[in-house]
């Protein structure tokens, strides 16, 4: 099962960073079809956030076909999101922890990291379909 956190510090709405990290764990075959989400109320609990965030990320997710609901039981993945390279995310992660250890004895910081990536990422990006 998936336990969210959240970013306070990211600029995204709690209930976006929700749906968000429902679409990751689907993407990356962490959530199959059938698993359950946590309850509202454990998310809440655990959170301390607002049930109306928690229904509007999970109503979002229904919207987009990926959960089910079940009165009285919870909500259920009802698709994934992986495809053909699943198989490929094995070794790329391990180049990527390699990445990550690399930076890490180099002096960055979280947030340094995440922006050399992110900056790195959207130029490769941009690159790619100029």
């Amino acid at each position: 099962m998936i336990e969210f956190h959240l970013d306070g510090r990211s600029g995204i709405s709690p209930y976006l960073q929700l749906v968000q990290q429902v679409r990751r764990a689907l993407r990356l075959g962490l959530l199959q079809e059938g698993d359950q989400l946590p309850t509202v109320k454990d998310v809440v609990g655990r959170l301390a956030i607002n049930p109306n965030t928690v229904l509007k990320a999970y109503r979002e997710l229904e919207h987009e076909g990926l959960v089910a609901p079940r009165p009285g039981v919870g909500t259920f993945v009802t698709r994934t999101l992986t495809d053909n390279t699943l198989a490929a995310h094995g070794p790329l992660r391990a180049s990527l922890e390699q990445w990550l250890a690399k930076a890490r004895r180099a002096g960055l910081d979280d947030e340094s990291i995440e922006a050399l990536f992110l900056a790195t990422f959207r130029a490769a990006v941009t690159e790619e379909s100029a």
